[in-house]
Order: structure tokens, then C-alpha cells, then sequence
């Protein structure tokens, strides 16, 4: 009996030893299918260019072999900023695409729609288009990862340089009734408490008004000097019209979601005299300033603009923003090695200690652990002369 079934153990052995466990899904020996979420319509539609702008990057990583030997299929669909579409499409990417990863999909609530059933299907939700404190939670959720620098770090850049150049500044707040406003609201208060500049009135909105032009005339009112603008971008050029058309001229912070060149074209078309001088932070190179003209990152995206998405605008930034995050993941990807699974992506992406991503600006580095889910913590402050933004500072530390 005894050698009746070591034989048959030795049957099975040969019949499965040679065989690997299952491999995650997405993954095979040449492909790795990742997917996400951009609003390419709707009321954010603006931003949706950074989902064709990350497909480029990776279709050039692909036309030189991949990462690890696998190339990079990227599919993204149109979620129209709706949290509701999110979740659909999301579902319909992990148990249809059998998509290994979830990758920038844009928007807080969007986001946190979709977290709680990826962390408990333990599928990597990475580099998302985010940066609220709601979300980055990495001992709750770990499988969910940010890109953008934190909003509450935002706000408290603008508080300390109102502290060191205007004490007795008389602060206006225009801002989004939803986690990115709140944020930069609390990052703000927390920067200039008891420090000399006051908040003197504050307006919220819902990201499905119409119109804010009403809380704009009750900023004015206040007497205040100073104008933060935490908006998107319909409701900063309309906080910008409104302000005009009132008659109103405080010095105007923008939040950096909405400083693309394009649309500060508007802006500045509706209202030069409050633009001009205008301040925000950024840590993307822009690819329109001149400045960068010559820049080896400058000549490497509009080469792959051209190649991989000729439809694309070379002027949008957000084009720009889908490389930068793009580069990311496949040096994430690259990091979690050949044998690659979901567990070891996470590990890689909680583990980043990168300084060469070509479209941030220099001396910005993307560093994590398993407790730091911001792996932009660095920022410049850039003022707004109605041709470019240019810098305004040194490197400034963007933590709350």
C-alpha cells in the first residue's frame, strides 16, 4: 500500500510540478492590462486628456520593449466625473477586463467610491488623481495610492507665504463644498492661525451649480484683499469673470488643478488685471514656457504627442500630467520585477525613492513608504505674468 501510493504521489508530482500557481490577473508572459477612469466628458472634461496622455507614454515604453519583457496595455474609460459611472466601469475593468491594476483615475469622490471594493479584492488603485487626506489612509487602505501632492499641503503653502509677505492680509475663500476644497480651506487656516492674516469670508459651491457669481458678490463685500480660488476650472474662470465684472481686485491664488495654460488664457481674456500677478504652486514642467524649449523632456513628450496621439493638444498640460504619472507606473512596474503580482506591486509602490522623472520640475522627488502615500511632497510657488507662470520660489516643502 505504502508504495502504491508513493507512486501515486509521484504521478501527481510529475502530472503539476512543473506548473506555476496562477498568475494574477492582467498578467500574462508578454502583457500587463491596467485600467482606469478619466472624465473625457462632463463638467471636468478638462482634466480627461490625461488619460490619452498616459496611453502615449506607455504605447513609446511599448515600441522599446515593454517593461520586463511585457508590454503595457493601458484601457481607460469615460466616467464623465460621475462617481455612480465610476464604480460601473471600475467593476466592469476588474471582473471583465481582468485588469491587474487600477491606474489614474481621476477625482476625490471618484476615488473613494471605488476604494473600499478594491482594497477588498486587493487590487493596486495607484498614482490616482487626488491629493485629499480622505483618501490616503494606508493603514485602513492600503491598496490606494495618490499622485498629486496634498491638498491640505497646498493650502498651507499659500498660509505661509501670506504670513511671511502680507501679515495683515484680509483673506476671501471661494472653494469646492467636497473634500479638495475642504482641504485646502483647513491647510490654509491651520498655516496662518494666530500668524497675523485672517480668513474674512468664505463661500462654498456644489460641483453641479450652475453659476457661483452669488458668492462671489457676497466675497466682495468682506473688504477683502486677497482671493483664494479652490475650484476647478469652470468655477475658477467664472470666479475670475465675476470678480471682473464686480469691479473687484484682490491679489488671486489658484488652486493648481486649474492652472493650465488654456485655461488661464480665458481667465486672463475675461480678466487680465487679475490674473496678472496671480500665484499658484506647480510641479510639473509646462511644456509651453519657452524656458523648457530645449529641454530633453520637452523634446521627448511632443515626440511622442506626435507619434502615439497626433489628435492630442501639445499645449495641454494635462496631456503632460498623464506622462508624468505615467513614467511612474512603469518604474513601479519595473520595480516589482519579472515574477509580478498584485502584492508585489503594492510593496514596490510603497517603497519609491525616485529622482529622475523628466516632466517634474527639478530637484522634485517622488518618495514613499507604507505610511507616506504622497509621493509629491516637494513644490514650487509660480506667479502669473499673462504669458507664463514663473517661478516665485525655491523648492518649498508641501505638507500641512
Amino acid at each position: 500500500m505504502t508504495r502504491i501510493l508513493a507512486l501515486a504521489g509521484a504521478a501527481l508530482a510529475l502530472a503539476g510540478g512543473g506548473t506555476r500557481p496562477a498568475a494574477d490577473p492582467g498578467v500574462t508572459s508578454d502583457k500587463v492590462v491596467i485600467g482606469g477612469t478619466v472624465p473625457l466628458s462632463g463638467l471636468a472634461s478638462a482634466f480627461g486628456s490625461v488619460g490619452p496622455g498616459a496611453k502615449a507614454y506607455f504605447a513609446y515604453v511599448n515600441a522599446r520593449g515593454g517593461v520586463n519583457g511585457r508590454q503595457i496595455d493601458y484601457r481607460y474609460y469615460d466616467d464623465g466625473y460621475d462617481p455612480t459611472k465610476t464604480v460601473l466601469l471600475t467593476r466592469q475593468l476588474v471582473q471583465q477586463d481582468r485588469v491587474f491594476a487600477i491606474f489614474n483615475t481621476v477625482g476625490t469622490d471618484n476615488n473613494i467610491a471605488i476604494r473600499s471594493y478594491l482594497n477588498e479584492s486587493k487590487v493596486p488603485q495607484l498614482f490616482v488623481g487626488d491629493g485629499s487626506s480622505e483618501l490616503q489612509q494606508p493603514r485602513k487602505y492600503p491598496w490606494t495610492m495618490g499622485f498629486l501632492p496634498s491638498y491640505r499641503g497646498e493650502g498651507a503653502v499659500y498660509g505661509r507665504i501670506l504670513v511671511k509677505t502680507r501679515k495683515h492680509a484680509r483673506i476671501a475663500v471661494i472653494y469646492e463644498n467636497t473634500d479638495l476644497g475642504d482641504d485646502l480651506v483647513a491647510g490654509l487656516q491651520g498655516a496662518i492661525k494666530g500668524k497675523g492674516p485672517r480668513i474674512v469670508a468664505k463661500q462654498s459651491y456644489e460641483f453641479t451649480d450652475p453659476d457661483i457669481s452669488s458668492q462671489i458678490a457676497i466675497l466682495k463685500r468682506s473688504a477683502a484683499d486677497t482671493l483664494m480660488i479652490f475650484a476647478t476650472p469652470k468655477f475658477a474662470i467664472q470666479s475670475f469673470s465675476t470678480a471682473h465684472k464686480l469691479g473687484w481686485r484682490p491679489r488671486v491664488y489658484v488652486s493648481s488643478i486649474s492652472i493650465e495654460p488654456g485655461i488661464m488664457a480665458i481667465c486672463k481674456a475675461i480678466a487680465p488685471e487679475l490674473t496678472r500677478g496671480a500665484l499658484s504652486i506647480a510641479f510639473v514642467k509646462n511644456p509651453d514656457d519657452p524656458i523648457w524649449d530645449k529641454d530633453p523632456a520637452t523634446k521627448l513628450y511632443r515626440t511622442i504627442m506626435r507619434r502615439y496621439d497626433p489628435s492630442g493638444r501639445e499645449t495641454d498640460v494635462y496631456n503632460w500630467y498623464g506622462m508624468t504619472v505615467a513614467w511612474t507606473m512603469v518604474e513601479t512596474l519595473k520595480k516589482a520585477g519579472r515574477s509580478l503580482t498584485r502584492d508585489g506591486l503594492l510593496r514596490a509602490a510603497q517603497s519609491l525613492d525616485l529622482r529622475g522623472n523628466p516632466f517634474l520640475l527639478p530637484g522634485i522627488r517622488l518618495k514613499t513608504s507604507k505610511t507616506l502615500y504622497f509621493p509629491i511632497r516637494q513644490v514650487f510657488l509660480y506667479r502669473y505674468d499673462n504669458k507664463q507662470w514663473v517661478r516665485a520660489s525655491k523648492l518649498l516643502d508641501a505638507r500641512a
